[in-house]
């Protein structure tokens, strides 16, 4: 009866917890193109800067049980404001050491060599490439560096420029083992490929 038992357990869990990485609009990832040389925007306003002090970079990782919020407290960057905003270009490099999750267990755990393997890949970087305006929002295209690989990515953003600050914020989902983020054995089959990414800008404009 025990086996049985546990056989219900774990089907009762994995019809109940929901997939986060399965709620949020996937970004689009395909394989970088050779290095090319970055134009300035054409009609640059201002570079704003990007810090903790007026962003955030947060994801949500999960298993098939529960949902595993996080982030990181170190990065830098900047934003070339343009006009029009398309012509905006965005840059970032976040410092994996600075990971943080709910328990301090799960943040070293996920330094480690199993997930984001910080000693090796100390930084992560996005860099925008393209950002088009659609019908709701815009879509931000750029090179998406995780894990040591580069990924030409694109996913939904929302931004808003007024005369006091750039506001943009985005949700989507990547697949981590496109980012060669496996977790090996057996407990790699319990934990989602798809991961939330969370990034919420709210840059100052001074003058």
């Amino acid at each position: 009866m025990k086996p049985i038992l546990s056989l219900l357990v774990i089907s009762v869990a994995l019809v109940g917890c929901k997939n986060p990485g399965a709620e949020v609009t996937p970004a689009t990832v395909e394989a970088a193109p050779e290095a090319e040389a970055k134009a300035a925007p054409s009609a640059t306003v201002a570079t704003l800067p990007i810090n903790p002090s007026n962003s955030k970079v947060e994801f949500i990782g999960a298993k098939v049980t529960a949902s595993h919020p996080g982030g990181f407290t170190d990065f830098s960057g900047k934003l070339e404001l343009a006009a029009p905003v398309e012509q905006c270009q965005i840059q970032s490099t976040i410092e994996t050491a600075s990971l943080f999750a709910a328990k301090e267990k799960l943040t070293t755990h996920r330094k480690s060599a199993d997930f984001f393997d910080g000693e090796k890949y100390p930084n992560a970087e996005v860099r925008s490439t393209e950002i088009q305006k659609e019908r709701e929002g815009h879509v931000i295209t750029g090179d998406l560096t995780l894990h040591g690989v580069t990924k030409r990515s694109s996913f939904p953003a929302t931004v808003a420029v007024s005369d006091a600050q750039v506001q943009a914020s985005s949700e989507f989902s990547i697949n981590r083992k496109d980012f060669g983020i496996n977790y090996p054995g057996m407990q790699d089959d319990l934990i989602r490929d798809l991961v939330v990414i969370k990034l919420s800008l709210a840059l100052p404009r001074q003058g």
